[in-house]
């Protein structure tokens, strides 16, 4: 037999995968749940009152600024190859 979820827990765990950056997988397995699982209680609850338009624009932003620093740090990265592998190059 399953174990029932009660509907705070079900809104928290929508709050947590709208707002906080982390993965649905990582916040599934993180509450013992299934990916279908979450997904539907997300899709239940995305347009209710659970998340404010202020937390949701947010975790929108900090989403945003996070996959704009990813792209930074490949490009920084690429360009330390660059600059070791023309430095390492004999005139």
């Amino acid at each position: 037999m399953g174990t029932v979820r009660t509907d705070e827990f079900r809104k928290d765990a929508v709050r947590i995968a709208l707002t906080s950056g982390l993965s649905r997988k990582q916040i599934a397995d993180d509450l013992g749940v299934g990916m279908s699982t979450l997904n539907k209680w997300i899709t239940a609850h995305r347009d209710t009152d659970v998340v404010s338009v202020e937390d949701r624009e947010l975790a929108l932003e900090n989403e945003r600024l996070r996959r704009e620093n990813r792209i930074l740090r490949e490009e920084r990265d690429i360009l330390k190859k660059a600059t070791q592998f023309f430095a390492s190059q004999k005139p």
